[in-house]
């Protein structure tokens, strides 16, 4: 299934650098980043249950937010973009 990750990471507080990081470097491992705090995921149920379990480990919960948007298999159709594309399909042929 396709996810879509947001979070906002209070930064202002003690440890909310380090937080921060580690939110991002949570969802790296799952999917691309397409803005500053937003990431796309194509991930498995099973993926999602651990990876939202990671997100909630490093959090904040009393500063910090993270929304979840399971957009499912038929993504393309509920995403639409403007301006210049800083992704890349997900789905698509990866050369290295």
């Amino acid at each position: 299934m396709y996810v879509l990750i947001t979070y906002d990471v209070n930064t202002s507080g003690i440890g909310g650098q380090k937080r921060l990081r580690h939110v991002a470097k949570c969802c790296q491992n799952y999917g691309q980043r397409v803005q500053n705090s937003v990431f796309e995921c194509l991930v498995t149920e099973s993926q999602l249950i651990t990876l939202r379990h990671s997100l909630s480990t490093v959090i904040d919960k009393n500063a910090d937010s993270i929304r979840i948007y399971k957009l499912g298999k038929n993504y393309m159709t509920k995403i639409e973009h403007m301006g210049v594309e800083t992704s890349f399909n997900i789905e698509g042929e990866l050369i290295i």
